[in-house]
């Protein structure tokens, strides 16, 4: 699979431009605030139905415009297909295949499997539980519908208690037949999450190790860990337990969306003893952990955008991060830098096809 071009009207800085790309390797490079990142998001928008960057749709239109239009011409299974993201001020946003809209913007996720690799990933190490989680659902997500379904569930299931507890609050009553309907589907759909993850996590982490290997070429040991009081508890028991504290909060403090992963280097956590060096070597493994994943899955190569990848790791280690998803079968990769030397140096020695966009 490959996207052979993409048509952007009106999303971010760009009025109207086309791209016509390589089915290999594609480097977008120019000064910074010209658009090189904005055309890798419209590739990121094109497979999720939402910008890596920006998920507020406003705001990634043009601010002369009422509107935005992306729309991508790709191969797929000896197939070429169309994919058409719009938006338009104060409207829901639509997502077309061959000119059919989804009814449910869930159903297009997978269909064109990609990773991002950018400087935003430090978030993963320095922010909270929310950001590691979403991480593991969108991996998880790109290959097996069931989770997805159950994830969204799980969701408006979560936020249908949380109304209930503060109803509770505001009404000074308690109905526990009530609640007890929302925790015993709360339970279902978590255990389900739960036990998806446990089995991904068991599947992704020694592919993670093997690229940290890789990558780093040293010798400290990393290492993930899921964090989730499932472990000991059913949800069902936790939620018993925390109800009163979920009656004072007004929220629900227990189940899966309370999950998390701990990243630690030589035992302790990386977000506070790893170097700079050693934490974008842990991202980077990360993320190409999650590309060899969901190309195993889906049979397939995603789509790999490097933003800034230059800014994390210096040009050695661009290239054989380049020459390491080459010798699994290299699929299509967009590059972002400020150098075009730097970038064509680096594309040329991984002996595939090329293409540098000027922006």
């Amino acid at each position: 699979m490959f996207i052979k071009s993409l048509s952007l009207v009106n999303y971010k800085n760009f009025d109207s431009i086309l791209f016509n790309f390589d089915a290999k390797i594609n480097c977008l490079v120019g000064h910074n605030g010209v658009g090189k990142t904005n055309v890798l998001d419209s590739i990121y928008h094109l497979s999720f139905g939402k910008s890596y960057f920006n998920p507020i749709t406003s705001q990634n239109i043009n601010h002369n415009a009422d509107f935005f239009v992306i729309e991508g011409i790709l191969e797929k299974n000896d197939r070429e297909e169309q994919i058409l993201v719009s938006a338009r001020r104060g409207q829901k946003k639509m997502i077309k295949r061959n000119n059919k809209a989804y009814e449910k913007f869930s159903e297009h996720i997978g269909f064109i499997p990609s990773v991002i690799i950018s400087p935003g990933d430090r978030d993963l190490i320095l922010e909270g539980s929310d950001t590691r989680r979403k991480f593991i659902d969108g991996v998880i997500s790109q290959s097996d519908r069931d989770y997805l379904n159950s994830l969204i569930q799980y969701q408006k299931i979560l936020a249908q208690r949380n109304a209930l507890l503060k109803f509770f609050a505001a009404n000074s009553k308690f109905d526990r037949d009530t609640l007890e309907i929302y925790n015993i589907q709360m339970s279902a759909l978590g255990n389900i999450l739960f036990e998806k993850r446990t089995a991904f996590l068991n599947e992704f982490i020694p592919i993670f190790d093997k690229r940290y290997t890789e990558i780093a070429n040293n010798k400290e040991q990393v290492s993930i860990e899921y964090k989730s009081r499932l472990f000991e508890k059913s949800i069902l028991e936790l939620l018993e337990e925390n109800l009163q504290k979920d009656m004072i909060l007004q929220y629900t403090g227990v189940g899966v969306h309370k999950d998390d992963l701990s990243f630690e280097i030589d035992g302790h956590p990386i977000k506070k003893f790893g170097s700079q060096g050693q934490q974008k070597s842990f991202l980077i493994a990360l993320k190409l952990a999650q590309f060899d994943f969901i190309k195993n899955i889906s049979k397939g190569n995603p789509i790999l955008l490097l933003d800034d990848i230059f800014d994390k790791l210096d040009e050695q280690r661009v290239a054989h991060i380049v020459a390491l998803v080459a010798e699994t079968g290299l699929g299509q990769i967009f590059i972002s830098d400020t150098h075009a030397e730097r970038t064509e140096k680096v594309v040329k020695e991984s002996n595939q096809s090329y293409k540098i966009f000027k922006l």
